[in-house]
């Protein structure tokens, strides 16, 4: 019997936040000899996607003089004030035809690893949600299925993605992942936590 194709993915890195709290961009911030956007793109090319996006906003000019995009589309938000659904919608039209799935990845969350985008795809089966359980909580990244994109491209706010897990609750498949979720950088407090997580 020959194996089913597998699908055609997109991985969606959302980098677009304007870095209010912290004052100053945080894809820019140090993170081992790189930049924090430039790991999370490392690890985002890792990943078993077939096209990869990355969509800027606040200090995209700095961002694009100082981070390595290369096999990444760029795609710029004017409206990245708007919370990170403004990001998803404007990715959307870069979306691949053929792409099957959409995966978020979020810029200033350096913990997440290659291993753990496999296992989310590997969990989601062909169900059209997909997000990652670890030991306190439901976090990124997240999966879903071209049926979805129609309601992603509809969404208002930072919670938007939020409100279609909880409104889609009976078809979202919730995965195991080992360990905390990981910490999301707002603040220099949560830079300077994930700084040392990542010494450890």
């Amino acid at each position: 019997m020959a194996q089913p194709a597998s699908p055609y993915i997109t991985g969606l890195v959302l980098a677009a936040g304007g870095s209010k709290r912290l004052g100053r961009p945080k894809q820019l911030l140090p993170f081992g000899a790189v930049t924090l956007l430039d790991h999370v793109l490392q690890t985002a090319r890792a990943c078993d996607f077939d096209q990869l996006l990355c969509v800027l906003g606040g200090g995209a000019d700095e961002v694009r003089a100082a981070v390595d995009l290369s096999g990444a589309e760029a795609i710029e938000n004017v409206h990245f004030g708007e919370g990170c659904s403004s990001s998803i919608a404007a990715a959307l039209g870069a979306v691949d035809p053929r792409s099957e799935v959409l995966v978020l990845v979020l810029a200033d969350q350096p913990g997440v690893s290659a291993s753990t985008v496999a296992k989310l795809l590997a969990g989601r089966g062909d169900a059209p949600l997909a997000a990652c359980s670890y030991t306190d909580g439901r976090g990124h990244p997240l999966a879903f299925s071209r049926s979805v994109f129609p309601e992603l491209s509809a969404l208002h706010g930072d919670k938007g993605v939020w409100k279609l897990l909880d409104r889609h609750a009976g078809e979202v498949v919730d995965v195991p992942v080992d360990g905390p979720i990981p910490r999301d950088i707002d603040t220099l407090e949560d830079y300077e936590a994930v700084l040392a997580d990542a010494a450890r």
